[in-house]
């Protein structure tokens, strides 16, 4: 036999009605609902004749049982208060609109159903097999799903209530999440989700379809009803833009929406913490509630490429590990063409160019040619070797977007010679000097050490004898990453990403950019797309803010 298993629909007869056709069309003997027949559209008293015309047979969610009773809350089991705020507000509507002899047969439904079909054990549940309104979600571990299966022992389990449709084999037992009609699956498609079920011979196997319906009726009846446009656009783009908090990382990850405008503090700002002009990008524009991580402070969209690794020093306490010995690990320029282009399709503003030293790829010139043709580019270098050729081609970008950012650990040579070998202070003066009359006046940075910390001042004041603006020079901390065995301690559940890319792969940090020495803030091999790379950033932010519940901090690596 072939069934067809629906979760809420949420009050949209228009995907009820096509999820009927569709199902019939598809050859499915018996129709399924798996509750939560309210809770989004306007609608909800279309669904009842739909249902008992076509015979679709119903368990109740969290939803038709607080409907039935007339509680004051949908039970739905968030735990985030703005998570709950819009429950509540599509809760009161769907309570006060839904007729009360709908309510009391709403009542009249089992909370779960088991039966055997076709000599296969299928139990429907709404939530999962611990609770009405569990969310038995994709990415729980292991156990968790074994503890739902085991529950049961079912040959098949189907459920609904996360509203994300997904299978899987857990132990005997085959769990089908069938995601809902009510509300696209935050995948950017308009579509809604529902399952087919084959059990013939006692071999069940699932098919998850995706089913197109008159979603712009259901939007037109939204606005009619009053309800709030967030809600509407949820139904018009596909991406979820309430009750966000309840999703685990990996299933936030994947929406473009990600935080509540509201959690994003008013005086924590890229520009406040040095991160550059721009970095909240378009994400921060509008009067939208939610936000795409990426785009805000706690995700800056400038992207760090590593262009090389070897050096001309071997500072003690490069982040990296570079050196004139290190392994090159150099970018090509295909290679480098090709990730700006990418980034530009990805949504970075920004682009920062470091390494190594990366004056010693032999393409660097063209590097930056090309990147600033695209981003406004920031090249990162101990301006030591800016003469000849390179000098000749730095002064032909000197009109781009291009910025220049350099070290000076010191107002005299012992502080910044003790790190980074003697005669460099001298070297890297000379080099700032050369910048300003190539019409590149170089961002300054420090690395701040118990050596130099009162010399700060005093650099202040030379960098401006040397005509750099004031805006042009900042301080940052020393990390333990790398040569350096002291310093600020950094990882992702302390700083805020900046995905960074190397020969290697992808990295949480352009601090830990090092594989060897940091292999703890490895993202992903070379080759892997900058918008997974994205994707994997969230996830891995959420899993640690959920773990802690602290926000991370900005590492300054620029100026």
């Amino acid at each position: 036999m072939r069934i067809a298993v629906s979760g809420g629909p949420y009050g949209n007869p228009y995907a009820l009605q096509a999820f009927v056709d569709d199902a019939r069309a598809r050859g499915c003997e018996r129709l399924f609902c798996l509750g939560d027949l309210g809770g989004f559209g306007a609608e909800v008293n279309a669904l009842w004749p739909i249902l008992t015309d076509n015979d679709v047979e119903c368990v109740a969610g969290n939803y038709d049982v607080a409907i039935a009773r007339g509680d004051t809350d949908c039970g739905c089991g968030y735990r985030d208060a703005k998570d709950n705020e819009y429950a509540q507000l599509i809760y009161d509507h769907t309570l006060a609109t839904t007729r009360r002899d709908f309510a009391a047969w709403m009542g009249t439904l089992p909370t779960e159903r088991r039966e055997t079909i076709d000599g296969v054990d299928v139990h429907m549940v709404h939530g999962s097999t611990l609770a009405l309104n569990d969310f038995w979600w994709e990415s729980l571990p292991e156990e968790q799903h074994r503890l739902r299966a085991e529950a049961s022992g079912a040959d098949v389990v189907l459920c609904t209530h996360s509203g994300l449709p997904w299978q899987r084999q857990v132990g005997e037992t085959l769990v089908v999440n069938v995601g809902v009609l009510g509300k696209p699956a935050n995948d950017g498609r308009r579509e809604v989700w529902y399952a087919i079920l084959d059990l013939d011979g006692g071999r069940p196997t699932a098919e998850l379809v995706p089913l197109s319906y008159d979603w712009q009726a259901q939007a037109a009846s939204m606005r009619a009803a009053g309800l709030p446009e967030i809600f509407t656009e949820t139904i018009e783009s596909g991406w979820w833009t309430t009750c966000l908090e309840i999703l685990p990382p990996r299933e936030r990850s994947r929406g473009r929406f990600h935080l509540y405008r509201s959690t994003l503090p008013s005086g924590f700002r890229p520009a406040d913490d040095g991160w550059g002009e721009g970095a909240s990008g378009g994400a921060m524009e509008g009067d939208r509630p939610v936000v795409p991580l990426f785009g805000t402070a706690y995700f800056p969209s400038r992207l760090w490429v590593y262009t090389n690794f070897h050096c001309n020093l071997a500072c003690d306490y490069c982040a990296v590990a570079s050196s004139p010995k290190a392994a090159p690990r150099t970018l090509s320029a295909t290679d480098f063409h090709a990730l700006v282009d990418e980034a530009v399709d990805a949504g970075f503003t920004e682009l920062y160019v470091t390494g190594g030293e990366p004056f010693l790829h032999p393409g660097i010139v063209g590097l930056l040619d090309y990147a600033t043709t695209r981003l406004p580019t920031v090249v990162m270098t101990n301006a030591m070797l800016l003469r000849g050729r390179r000098a000749a081609g730095l002064s032909a970008l000197a009109g781009r977007k291009l910025t220049v950012q350099t070290s000076l650990d010191g107002a005299t040579p012992a502080a910044h010679d003790a790190h980074r070998g003697a005669g460099s202070w001298l070297r890297t003066l000379d080099g700032i000097r050369h910048l300003v009359d190539l019409g590149l006046p170089p961002r300054v940075a420090l690395t701040e050490t118990p050596d130099n910390t009162d010399e700060i001042p005093a650099v202040t004041a030379l960098l401006a004898e040397l005509g750099l603006p004031a805006g042009h020079f900042a301080v940052r901390p020393l990390l333990r990453r790398g040569f350096s065995e002291a310093g600020a301690e950094i990882g992702e559940d302390s700083s805020i990403p900046e995905l960074t890319v190397t020969a290697d792969g992808l990295h949480w940090h352009p601090a830990g950019a090092d594989l060897g020495t940091s292999p703890d803030l490895y993202l992903a091999p070379g080759g892997t797309p900058l918008a997974a790379g994205k994707e994997l950033v969230t996830e891995r932010f959420f899993t640690a803010r959920l773990n802690d519940g602290s926000l991370p901090r900005p590492v300054h690596c620029a100026v």
